[in-house]
Parts: C-alpha cells; sequence; structure tokens
C-alpha cells in the first residue's frame, strides 16, 4: 500500500508557492509543473489540532472547512493569534499595509518586519503598500484607527477575494489607484502614535508573481472539496494566495490548498490515467466560481459540474 501523506498548507517564499507536507517535507511548484493527488480510499478528514499540537480526539472535519479543525482546536490556534489581538508583550517590529485584491476590495492590515511580504502573497494580494511601522501595540492601534477612517475592513472572506480576482484591470497602474487614494488619505489623518514611522507609496504588484493574466488563467471553476478516492490533476498555471489555478480536461480549475490539510493523500500514477495528452482530471466536487457583477455586487452560480 502507498504512503499516505499528509499536507500542511501552501506557503510563498521568495522563489514562489511550495505545498508543505507533515514531517517536513516541501514540494516547490513552478508554473507548468503538474499536481497530482488521490486521496486516500476509504479515509476520512481528521482534524489538523492547534499550534503545532495534534487534536487530541482526532475529530472528523467536514470536507468543505477551509480550517480543518474541530471546535475546541480552532479556538485554541484563535486564542494565541497575533490577528485576534490576544497577543499584547510580542517585542518584534511589526509593520501596517493596505492591500488590493481586486476593484473594490482592499483591506488593512499588519504583519511582523521579518516576514516581508509573505504575509501579503499568502493572503493572495494583488496589489499592496506599506503605511508604517513600529511597535505591535503602535500597528495595532493605527490598523483600528485606518480601518474605522478610511472604512475598509481588517478581515475580508476569501472567497470575496478569490472573485474580484478575475477582473483585474490590466496595467499596475491602474490596480494601484485605490490604494494610493488610500494612502493619500491615511497618511493625512491625525491620532498616529508617536512610535510608529509612515513610509512613503511604493506600491508592489503582485500579478506576475502569481502568474496571473493572458487566457490560460481564464477559470471555469473551483473544487468544491474532496472526497475519498477523489482525483485531482492538473498542470499549474497560476497560483494566488492558498489557491492553486490547475489546466485540466475540464478547463482551468482552483483547487484551494486548505481543503487539502486532514486529508492522506497519495501520488497519482502517469499515463492515461492521469488524465490522457491534456494531463489533467477531476474527480472531485467542482462549482461554478463566484463572481463580481458589474453593479459590484457578486453573484454565485451553484452546480457547474
Amino acid at each position: 500500500m502507498e504512503q499516505a501523506w499528509t499536507c500542511s498548507g501552501l506557503r510563498w517564499s521568495a522563489d514562489g508557492p511550495v505545498l508543505v507536507w507533515d514531517g517536513g517535507r516541501r514540494s516547490a511548484l513552478t508554473w507548468g509543473k503538474r499536481v497530482a493527488f488521490e486521496v486516500a480510499e476509504g479515509g476520512v478528514r481528521t482534524c489538523v489540532g492547534a499550534r503545532g499540537h495534534p487534536c487530541p480526539l482526532r475529530a472528523v472535519v467536514p470536507g468543505r472547512s477551509t480550517g480543518a479543525r474541530c471546535e475546541e482546536c480552532a479556538r485554541l490556534d484563535r486564542a494565541h493569534s497575533v490577528a485576534a489581538d490576544t497577543i499584547a508583550d510580542d517585542p518584534r517590529p511589526y509593520r501596517v499595509y493596505l492591500a488590493w485584491f481586486g476593484p473594490g476590495l482592499a483591506k488593512v492590515g499588519i504583519t511582523a518586519v521579518e516576514r516581508g511580504m509573505a504575509r501579503l502573497l499568502e493572503q493572495g494580494a494583488v496589489c499592496f503598500s506599506w503605511l508604517g511601522s513600529g511597535p505591535l501595540m503602535a500597528a495595532r492601534r493605527t490598523e483600528e484607527l485606518l480601518r474605522a477612517a478610511l472604512r475598509v475592513p481588517d478581515r475580508t472572506p476569501y472567497a470575496e477575494k478569490r472573485a474580484v480576482r478575475f477582473a483585474l484591470p490590466g496595467t499596475e497602474g491602474e490596480r494601484a489607484e485605490e490604494i494610493a487614494e488610500l494612502h493619500a488619505r491615511a497618511v493625512a489623518l491625525g491620532g498616529w502614535p508617536e512610535s510608529l514611522t509612515r513610509e512613503p507609496f511604493r506600491p508592489v504588484d503582485h500579478v506576475r508573481a502569481f502568474g496571473l493574466g493572458g487566457e490560460r488563467t481564464a477559470v471555469v471553476g473551483e473544487v468544491a472539496e474532496l472526497v475519498p478516492a477523489g482525483v485531482v490533476s492538473g498542470e499549474l498555471v497560476a497560483a494566488a494566495g492558498p489557491d492553486l489555478h490547475l489546466g485540466t480536461e475540464l478547463g482551468v480549475v482552483v483547487l484551494d490548498t486548505r481543503l487539502m490539510a486532514g486529508w492522506g493523500l497519495v501520488p497519482v500514477g502517469g499515463g492515461a490515467s492521469s488524465g490522457g495528452s491534456d494531463g489533467g482530471r477531476v474527480e472531485v466536487p467542482v462549482r461554478a466560481l463566484r463572481t463580481p457583477r458589474a453593479s459590484g455586487g457578486e453573484v454565485r452560480q451553484e452546480g457547474l459540474f
């Protein structure tokens, strides 16, 4: 019997996206690389635990959950999160940023200086600019000040980020317009903590890093969940945040790698069983993408495949 692997998630390095597996194994991903796996037959999806500790109950979690944690482990993980504002004594310097995911969708957030741009890549930010840097609590107060004054959130559901990603303007200048205006309003505000150093507007565009743009990244659907004995196989044509865009016999399908956590996964063999000459097949539930309306709202079509 082939050994099953458990995926710990998608990480972003200076060289691009990397799949991380329990035990420390890493799979670097490059455009054109074949991504292929099968969910272990007869398996169940179990909680991934919290803060590096396994779930004591090995609780079963739903296939469509992107968190892959039971309620208790989710609570423990959140209780030790900077994002949850439960840590006040972190001595590391932090940065405040403005991130833009697509038309009409921006947010303000913070990240440790030592992490560089990794947090923005992990969130799927198409464009961003730093706003300032300083101690954690000063960064947190600034984040709250700007969130209220600019009327932008500090958290955004990932489905919304994915939806607007497919309606991007064509140039870097156009993609930076919204956060340029927000940055100018932000630095003009009073009430910034004295210990936070403001930073000039220097937009960073991730379209090239994500491999977005062009006909090959036009997407037909997204994986809704994995199932026992289900197969996902395709050529990597783009990636953003936790998402892999895979070229398959259906067209380009988005796989949110967070859906892989908690499952035992085994390799898929080559040849005809891997999808024929186009090299890709999807034998798990797939649904139509959530896409933005012209008016700025959103529509969701269910049951594409």
